[in-house]
């Protein structure tokens, strides 16, 4: 059966008269969205689309996202969602690659749709917010009587996202019914209580991503929550929504944080209306955490996952919690960190770790992870899926690519990712190490560490640092604050002020730019 949508379903019989999504003040019921969600399948039935066809979804954070992914699924298709910010070249290969035959776009993008559709599958775009040419209005597409959902299988695919490809073309990440469901059942869970119909979720991360998706989507009207979707990350309209409309869950990336804590009047607005404050994406540096603490009095926890794994494996959450740390495994996952050999690494006695205590080198390794949550696999890439598995005792098991280590008590530390190490004259930096000390230092808003070529160390370490507003440090002072404070082999030889980080729209910083431009 179609595990994901018939739980929304049940859901929708609960409470068909209560809030689903609430946009600029207007309310729509879970039934009224259900009806909408039941049009738009049999719409795209009549165009075609049976069991296991790929529909794209182009849209930003809007009603009509939620409409349109899960009337692709009641249609018995499965979702392809687009970043918004792509523009023609980067959509062409997600449309091409997953033969996606129709398209839901905000009417300025479908352009960029009709710009490729040549050399794609694509033979109906849908235009949500206007007309635009060689596309059908959003309301006139829909058709007047919904439709009954088609029957899918746990092992069926619901969502091919793609891997943000800043190392190489992106992969589609094949992920199931039984994934997405079952991951949208236990992230709501991870809580003292779990999400609930007095629940009011914050929509701010992307829903083209795994994350927003998943654990802010799926997880709230899984259980009944209310999802205020906002198309655009600006942290003065996201505090104020929060503050006005008494929020009670935010999912956000680090450098949605760190944008929080820096905005002048960032103590002015109260945020005491959250009971769930949530970190991921990416590391978030323990200084941003606690100043985000220290402001708005409320605890921010820091979870770690992966579009392939659907995406939570490990979370801090109340009465499990560690700073610095990613968290525990999350019930039902299993996880450890392993050398190359797929040995496992012995735990340290208690995390986190100073490095001055012990050499990294020698407690690190690359944590993998195995799980219901773990995707099928890469579409079309027999290659890339025999490197992402390995078959150990009859149990598989997903490499993460992330370095890291971990603890007796059974709490995970991602060092940095394997391939943003840095080695220097035969030592290993972690950029992280080196990051977490910048966003220490007063006059630091953000930073990012990379390697460079040097001729007699192979690399060396560069930091980009966006200095804070009207500070006067010199970036001569961040090289001897990090040298005062790091291993000599550590310290950023070269530290290039800038005005802000290139990052995907998910937060995370594109070091591959950094280091293009050094090359």
């Amino acid at each position: 059966m179609t595990n994901l949508v018939r739980d929304i379903e049940e859901t929708v019989e609960e409470q068909p008269d209560e809030p689903a999504i609430s946009f600029k003040g207007n309310e729509v019921s879970y039934g009224a969205f259900w009806h909408r969600t039941g049009q738009l399948a049999r719409a795209l039935a009549d165009a075609g689309i049976e069991a296991d066809d790929r529909v794209g979804v182009y849209l930003p954070n809007l009603p009509q996202f939620v409409t349109s992914y899960y009337g692709v699924l009641r249609a018995g298709g499965a979702v392809v969602p687009m970043n918004p910010q792509y523009k023609a070249r980067e959509i062409s290969h997600m449309l091409a690659d997953s033969e996606a035959e129709v398209v839901i776009a905000l009417a300025d993008l479908v352009p960029f749709v009709r710009q490729v559709q040549d050399d794609t599958d694509v033979t109906e775009i849908v235009a949500v917010g206007g007309d635009a040419e060689g596309a059908t209005p959003f309301e006139e597409f829909l058709a007047e009587e919904p439709m009954e959902t088609v029957e899918r299988a746990d092992d069926d695919v619901a969502a091919q996202p793609y891997t943000s490809g800043t190392t190489g073309t992106p992969k589609g990440v094949l992920l199931t019914h039984h994934n997405l469901a079952w991951t949208s059942r236990v992230g709501a869970e991870l809580l003292d209580e779990p999400y609930n119909p007095d629940d009011k979720l914050l929509g701010v991360l992307p829903l083209f991503h795994i994350y927003g998706m998943t654990v802010v989507m799926n997880a709230g009207l899984y259980n009944g929550s209310t999802y205020y979707p906002l198309p655009e990350w600006d942290a003065p309209t996201a505090l104020s929504l929060i503050e006005s409309e008494d929020l009670t869950v935010m999912h956000g990336v680090p450098a949605m944080f760190n944008d929080v804590i820096n905005q002048p009047d960032a103590g002015d607005y109260d945020l005491s209306s959250l009971r769930f404050v949530n970190s991921g994406g990416s590391a978030c540096p323990v200084e941003v955490i606690n100043a985000f603490e220290d402001i708005y009095g409320v605890e921010l926890y820091e979870g770690y996952g992966l579009t392939e794994t659907s995406p939570i494996t490990h979370a801090n959450r109340p009465g499990a919690r560690r700073k610095g740390s990613i968290g525990n495994p999350i019930p039902g996952v299993e996880s450890k960190v392993v050398d190359e050999n797929f040995e496992e690494i012995p735990r340290v006695e208690e995390g986190p770790i100073d490095e001055d205590d012990i050499d990294f080198d020698e407690i690190v390794g690359e944590i993998v992870v195995s799980g219901p949550n773990v995707m099928r696999g890469y579409h079309g890439r027999p290659e890339a899926n025999e490197e992402a598995f390995t078959e150990v005792d009859g149990k598989t098991w997903f490499h993460t690519e992330d370095l890291g280590y971990w603890d007796e008590d059974g709490y995970f530390y991602v060092v940095d990712r394997e391939k943003h190490m840095i080695v220097t004259g035969g030592y290993n930096v972690y950029p992280r190490e080196v990051e977490e000390l910048l966003f220490e230092h007063d006059d630091v808003a953000d930073a990012a560490v990379v390697g460079i070529p040097d001729e007699r160390r192979g690399e060396t370490v560069k930091a980009f640092v966006v200095p804070k507003p009207d500070s006067d440090v010199t970036p001569e002072e961040i090289k001897e604050y990090c040298l005062t404070n790091l291993a000599e082999y550590k310290h950023p030889r070269e530290v290039e002020f800038v005005e802000e980080l290139p990052r995907t729209t998910t937060g995370k910083v594109q070091k591959f730019e950094l280091r293009e431009d050094e090359e």
